[in-house]
């Protein structure tokens, strides 16, 4: 959202300062500077006279919507000693004749009396002298976003509405051990190839490794911010590690104690500045529940719960969905379980996660195939993995069912997975490339099958495989190498 800034100025040397500090913020618009009360009145007037004009031409406004509060700017810059008017009586007449308009005190006194006597004028914020980029960024910004809620329920455009407009999605793992990590980063990646912006942020506070699987070394963490009021854009960037896939990292700290400083009004702030730029934010949230990740979840558009098929994993993830749901923080229906190494020959199958957990279980699986993934988490560099790999396909394939990539290609084989449910995890050797997958019988047969029908002769098998081939290509090429992990 651009944010249009008009500073009301009589001194020249603040409003050269002014001006700079202005030229510098991110997605702003200064106006130029008036240098009496009367000026800017008229301005402001003059600028809602123009909106309502086109209004009434039925011409749409910048926004997209012919309103006579488009016209105005979101920002006003009031200096202490502006006239003939008063500032504070100035601030007053502006919010009473233009309510939309968020007003900004700069004042060389920021004492409690002065901050109470602005805000009953009206002001939405103070800076005090000499000024500081971060502090006029964040009251800037602050004053910007209340305007754009205001313009809403005066009748301006929903777009222009305040508030994050990034995805949330948290990634919880049942268990330690069940790979909550891997899927979320390569989530993150799989939306970052679609194009989209994306933030991966580390909650787990005490144990994350989202660095190590991305080789990273970065000296900022998530504990950087914990402590700051009003996360200017200048300090989120400071602090969020640009990696060379293009994710914007937000790591946990490199000392655990430190993650006790992180409390939920921390998380809740970090991830509100987060969502407002990024398009997709992902959260790695571990498997301990703190107070940080708990505001995660509670906050997250798509909760997703990592497990294994196996009882030790499903009976935690039962114990997790039913922790937050005494804490009041999600509802086992608002959750959504990820299977991890799952096999065609594992007694826990999918349905019976979702009878035990009371969750939704996602339509795609992740199959059991650490030989893939070994190379890569040894080095440290997860955004290398083969995309032939059975698990990156697989976590592509979840991505697109959770809406995080748009691209066709995905979706056709997601749907292309859904149709062949039975090749997931199934045992077999690795087939030459080029090879027909139904010629001739195949050695070293699966003693078994789900329905427990004994063994499968060769000719059925490779007839099934040719009758899903023919159904298109999937996600999981049956042409490439893959052995169970």
């Amino acid at each position: 959202m651009t944010i249009r800034i008009l500073p009301a100025i009589d001194d020249p040397d603040a409003a050269r300062a002014v001006s700079s500090l202005l030229h510098q913020l991110p997605d702003a618009e200064p106006a130029p500077t008036v240098g009496d009360s009367a000026a800017l009145l008229h301005a402001l007037a003059g600028a809602a006279a123009q909106g309502a004009g086109a209004a009434a031409a039925g011409a749409p406004s910048a926004a997209g919507q012919p309103s006579a509060v488009e016209a105005l700017p979101e920002v006003v810059l009031v200096h202490e000693r502006i006239g003939p008017t008063p500032a504070l009586e100035l601030i007053r007449e502006v919010a009473l004749r233009f309510p939309a308009v968020g007003v900004v005190l700069i004042t060389t006194d920021a004492g409690p009396a002065l901050f109470s006597a602005a805000m009953d004028a009206g002001a939405r914020g103070i800076v005090g002298m000499p000024l500081g980029y971060d502090e006029l960024a964040a009251r800037v910004q602050a004053a910007a976003q209340w305007s754009a809620g205001v313009r809403v329920h005066l009748g301006g455009s929903p777009e222009a509405a305040p508030g994050p407009a990034g995805t949330l999605v948290t990634v919880t793992g049942a268990k330690g051990g069940v790979g909550t990590t891997v899927t979320a980063v390569q989530l993150a990646l799989a939306a970052r190839a679609a194009g989209r912006r994306v933030a991966l942020v580390d909650l787990d506070l005490q144990s994350g490794d989202v660095a190590s699987y991305l080789d990273v070394q970065f000296r900022r963490s998530v504990v950087d911010l914990a402590g700051i009021q009003d996360i200017s854009v200048r300090v989120l960037q400071d602090a969020v590690h640009d990696h060379h896939t293009g994710l914007g990292l937000l790591l946990a700290p490199e000392e655990g104690e430190r993650g006790e400083e992180v409390d939920d009004r921390a998380a809740r702030q970090i991830i509100g500045a987060l969502r407002s730029r990024y398009e997709v934010v992902l959260v790695d949230c571990g498997s301990q529940m703190q107070s940080a990740n708990a505001a995660a979840v509670e906050l997250a558009d798509l909760a997703l719960l990592v497990t294994t098929p196996d009882v030790v994993a499903v009976r935690a993830a039962k114990r997790q969905v039913r922790l937050w749901d005494r804490l009041q923080i999600r509802k086992a229906e608002d959750t959504t379980t990820v299977v991890n190494r799952l096999t065609r020959n594992t007694e826990i199958q999918p349905p019976l996660v979702a009878k035990a957990t009371g969750t939704q279980v996602a339509r795609t699986h992740v199959p059991a195939a650490f030989k893939e993934l070994q190379p890569c988490v040894d080095a440290g560099r997860m955004q290398d993995l083969d995309s032939r790999s059975t698990v990156k396909q697989a976590l592509c394939a979840l991505a697109g069912e959770l809406g995080l990539v748009d691209s066709p290609s995905v979706r056709q084989g997601r749907g292309s997975h859904r149709a062949r449910p039975t090749l997931t995890g199934r045992k077999r050797k690795a087939i030459t490339p080029g090879a027909a997958p139904a010629s001739g019988g195949v050695p070293g047969q699966a003693s078994g099958s789900a329905s427990g029908a004994g063994p499968v002769p060769g000719p059925r098998f490779g007839v099934r495989r040719g009758s899903a081939a023919a159904a298109g290509p999937g996600p999981f090429d049956p042409s490439g190498p893959y052995e169970e992990g």
